[in-house]
């Protein structure tokens, strides 16, 4: 019966964990990635719609995006959400297509990202950790209600606090790479 709960606490670490790597793809390290736009909706005839359902999104070199609506009229609106969001890059319009050009970062840009990265694992790590307080909770209850006994409690909150400090250290790990990418650039 635990193992079938420990699935359901298991999945959403693993949910955790995949939103601080979507955080970090919009993350841009100098490079040009489609990903920094996955956050950014266009208002398209009134509906707020991600770019990628309305153009393709092209890198003809590494530090290069164009953007080419499929829908020419969404020129104008795709140019107004790129300029309202945290990106920091002006778009180029020449009519038919967007282009953003990715400048160098500068240390101290770096600096900044890096810190970015680092607050965006922490808070993923205290996802993970209130994902092990719930379930540890439920258990808990479980317990007292004679559901399971107080040795599969015990059984429980330990592979519960594996499965968190595994969380946490693939967390970890993916933060280095970010940073060592973030600092390379």
């Amino acid at each position: 019966m635990l193992k079938d709960e420990y699935k359901v606490y298991e999945e959403k670490m693993k949910k955790s964990i995949e939103s601080v790597i979507r955080d970090f793809d919009a993350v841009r390290a100098g490079r040009a990635n489609a990903a920094v736009l996955n956050r950014i909706s266009v208002d398209y005839y009134g509906t707020p719609t991600p770019i990628q359902q309305i153009a393709s999104v092209g890198t003809p070199d590494p530090r290069q995006l164009v953007i080419t609506p499929w829908d020419a009229s969404a020129l104008k609106s795709i140019e107004k959400a790129i300029q309202e969001s945290d990106l920091g890059i002006n778009p180029q319009n020449d009519g038919k297509a967007i282009r953003l050009t990715f400048p160098q970062l500068t240390e101290e840009r770096r600096k900044e990202l890096v810190k970015q990265i680092h607050k965006y694992t922490e808070n993923g790590k205290v996802a993970i950790r209130n994902i092990r307080r719930d379930a540890v909770e439920h258990f808990k209850k479980a317990q007292k209600a004679s559901e399971i006994t107080e040795d599969e409690l015990k059984i429980a909150e330990k592979d519960m606090q594996k499965l968190t400090d595994d969380s946490c250290k693939e967390l970890d790990v993916l933060l280095a790479s970010k940073e060592k990418e973030l600092m390379s650039v």
